[in-house]
């Protein structure tokens, strides 16, 4: 498998975007500063855990597949929750998702890393000037709702809170180990499904791609490394079978 990015994907790489989450990895480095308090250990532990729910059911399972109802009031808490993460907004994720299901593993999926490397699958793509506008017409169902909207405007909004909060409640160790940490963490956990879940594991189905079952990602991000089963039931809130 080939991990060579090509030149005109790195080329239109928006370069002013990557700072922000390359200072988010650099600011975990400052705990050696602020210290590791067990306060904030257990926020890590917490909001990792809170808003992984958050991305896989509410911008995996509900925003981008529709798999189950929900009222408006907790589909925007869900949609505040995952924006926390600070993976863009959730019109954004699953506009980017239902298209990279329509051509998984084909020229035109926005990740797939048998056809644009690993590194670019797992990280590079989000930065491609290419992605960066949404596509409103793939979301419009969810697009419709002026609150939705709004987030999708300030979509650093939900993770700018989640960062006072965290620095509220435990001072500069409860920003470093309880917001970058575990930010980070999250960042590499989701992105692993897009790039190790279509390279290491198991096929149970027969879907006309790369997707796999990998136990480990199953683990560290509730289920979703059961990408396989996902891919060939897009439509079922249950991850594993």
């Amino acid at each position: 498998m080939s991990t060579h990015i090509h030149a005109d994907q790195e080329h239109d790489i928006i370069y002013p975007q990557v700072l922000p989450f390359l200072l988010i990895h650099a600011g975990c480095l400052l705990a050696t500063w602020s210290g590791v308090s067990w306060p904030a250990v257990a926020m890590c532990i917490v909001l990792y855990w809170l808003r992984m729910f958050a991305i896989t059911a509410g911008y995996h399972r509900y925003f981008s597949h529709r798999a189950y109802s929900t009222s408006r009031t907790f589909q925007f808490a869900l949609a505040f929750l995952a924006q926390s993460s600070s993976q863009k907004s959730v019109l954004w994720w699953a506009a980017k998702h239902r298209h990279h299901h329509l051509y998984s593993d084909t020229e035109k999926d926005v990740h797939s890393p048998s056809q644009k490397g690993f590194v670019y699958s797992h990280v590079s793509w989000i930065f491609d000037r290419q992605h960066d506008a949404t596509d409103l017409t793939k979301i419009s169902d969810f697009a419709s709702y002026p609150e939705l909207m709004w987030l999708h405007k300030f979509e650093l909004l939900p993770a700018i809170v989640t960062a006072g909060l965290c620095f509220l409640i435990a001072g500069w160790s409860g920003l470093v180990v309880g917001f970058f940490w575990s930010t980070v963490l999250l960042y590499h956990a989701t992105f692993c499904i897009n790039s190790l879940a279509h390279v290491h594991g198991r096929k149970r189905y027969v879907t006309g791609d790369n997707s796999r079952n990998n136990w480990l990602l199953a683990l560290f991000t509730m289920g979703e490394g059961w990408h396989n089963n996902h891919h060939a039931y897009q439509s079922s809130a249950k991850q594993g079978f």
